[in-house]
């Protein structure tokens, strides 16, 4: 399980250090393979690992191909699904395409969110973080599905 808001450095090449906390988790599920893909939502690219990453493919496949928002999805998920792999020092390289696509400067933030890491741009993390942390402050309604949590 990924947790917590982590600030990294990217180098010149468009590497980072996954945080020694999560390595070993990658290794023994996943075998230091990861996908990384763009964010069909935000501008920020996800990172899953190579089994979690299968089931959201098989998932994204079996959608209606005639229905253009599921196509859409499709294309933008499925066809930017890059293979990465942990290096020897516990670095990925995140593909220039990737790194345009997402603003990634040198100072980014990779955010875990359970399953799956969201990797942003740092300035561009902090003003969405802030602009949620408003918008929930502004629309005290909440949805069915969270209205049942205790937090």
């Amino acid at each position: 399980m990924f947790r917590g808001e982590n600030k990294v450095t990217l180098d010149a090449k468009g590497r980072f250090a996954m945080p020694t906390r999560y390595r070993d988790s990658i290794q023994e599920d996943a075998n230091g393979q990861l996908i990384v893909t763009i964010d069909y939502a935000d501008t920020c690219l996800l990172i899953y690992t190579l089994p979690d990453w299968e089931e959201i493919e098989a998932k994204l496949s079996k959608l209606p191909a005639l229905n253009p928002v599921a196509r859409s999805v499709q294309r933008l998920m499925l066809g930017h699904a890059t293979e990465l792999e942990l290096d020897s020092q516990g670095r990925i390289l995140v593909p220039p395409n990737l790194r345009e696509y997402a603003s990634l400067t040198r100072d980014v933030v990779l955010s875990g969110q359970g399953k799956r890491f969201e990797l942003w741009d740092e300035l561009q993390w902090v003003a969405r973080r802030d602009q949620s942390v408003k918008d929930n402050r502004a629309n005290a309604t909440l949805p069915p599905e969270l209205s049942s949590l205790s937090l």
